[in-house]
């Protein structure tokens, strides 16, 4: 045992800092409370969540084979991880998808819900349409679009 563990300055070290730790708790609960307070939307209920899909990565460009999945049929949407990050991927036609970021603008949280033909942010319920446009708040701005072809069964967009 050091002969420093039990004096008054060190004592009043251990002292201060279980405070400020306290404290920090208390204030971000404040402030997770004050922002919506968790995981659904404003109204205490949340979107399905978009289905999942996983991107392939060639340098900056990803593919996404859509047969056989949600994006099979025209008005879907779906969430796509990849190794450079989050997107999601709408079918708006028969040939035409829109690749957007999934970081919702109000306060960058994952888009993860998708329900009548919206991606919703189940953080604090902000709604984009399937071109990325914010239809209902908090959000007020637009998800960063990307360019997106689509080829046999194949929809690629590069970020």
């Amino acid at each position: 045992m050091s002969t420093l563990e039990n004096t008054p300055s060190t004592q009043t070290r251990r002292e201060f800092c279980a405070l400020a730790c306290q404290a920090a708790s208390v204030l971000a609960a404040g402030i997770a409370t004050a922002c919506g307070g968790g995981q659904t939307g404003p109204s205490g209920g949340s979107a399905p969540a978009a289905p999942v899909l996983n991107g392939t990565v060639a340098g900056r460009t990803i593919s996404v084979s859509v047969d056989g999945t949600a994006l099979a049929t025209t008005g879907n949407g779906a969430l796509v991880q990849t190794s450079l990050g989050s997107f999601l991927l709408a079918r708006t036609g028969q040939d035409t998808f829109n690749a957007m970021t999934a970081i919702c603008t109000h306060e960058n949280n994952l888009v993860t819900g998708f329900s009548g033909g919206r991606f919703v942010c189940n953080v604090h319920g902000s709604e984009f349409s399937t071109s990325g446009n914010a239809v209902a708040g908090p959000a007020r701005g637009t998800l960063r679009q990307y360019a997106a072809a689509f080829a046999n069964g194949v929809v690629t967009f590069t970020v």
